[in-house]
């Protein structure tokens, strides 16, 4: 028989009440538990009962694959893919600038949201946090300054081995492929978003001086 309060040891006799009073006590525990009534366990121990991968990725890494990922499909499925379909440049261009910006909306930035620990999370990440069809919007817009922004840096290292291997002016010593076309959209939509958030941090810390010197 098991003891007075309840418990009961490995070598007592157990009968179906133990059982069923000590299922019944943790039923009403598990269903009882909030974050303020449960025992604290530390990040280091969750970790050993957690499934996949050892190697764990910093939030910000994550975030560079992502956008890294996103941008090369891009490339792949538009440019490469609708190459022959669209001779116009001009025409290819205004095709790549919208699918930069629906993909960042309708992907890129849903698959941060996913991963955010706590709702919001990640949109630090992200130059749009709007959703709906006014976000979409101002997206498409933003992915048209990010292709400018990628645009360019093609052009610029392209006179610059121009001007380094004497090839033909008119040649094109790098072209468009993937995976630089992916890390240049990653790395210029991470940079404007940082000077977004610094001049906000700047707009912020001037406001609130004006407020206390006022």
């Amino acid at each position: 028989m098991g003891r007075k309060d309840g418990r009961i040891t490995p070598d007592e006799p157990r009968d179906a009440a133990d059982y069923y009073r000590l299922n019944r006590q943790a039923v009403e525990d598990l269903v009882n538990a909030t974050p303020e009534n449960s025992p604290k366990v530390s990040e280091k121990e969750l970790r050993k009962y957690r499934s996949g991968p050892k190697i764990r990725l910093r939030d910000w890494m994550k975030v560079v694959l992502v956008k890294w990922w996103f941008g090369g499909a891009v490339c792949f499925f538009f440019y490469w893919g609708l190459g022959l379909l669209v001779p116009s440049m001009e025409n290819m261009l205004l095709i790549l600038g919208a699918a930069l910006g629906m993909v960042t909306n309708l992907l890129t930035n849903n698959v941060l949201r996913f991963w955010a620990k706590v709702p919001g999370g990640n949109d630090r990440w992200m130059m749009v946090t709007r959703r709906g069809a006014p976000g979409l919007l101002l997206d498409v817009l933003y992915g048209y300054a990010v292709l400018a922004c990628v645009v360019a840096s093609y052009q610029a290292v392209n006179r610059l081995l121009i001007a380094l291997t004497g090839a033909a002016a008119d040649s094109v010593p790098l072209g468009v492929e993937p995976i630089l076309f992916g890390a240049l959209a990653a790395g210029w939509d991470i940079l404007w978003i940082r000077v977004r958030r610094t001049a906000v941090k700047i707009l912020a810390d001037a406001r609130s001086g004006r407020q206390s010197g006022g």
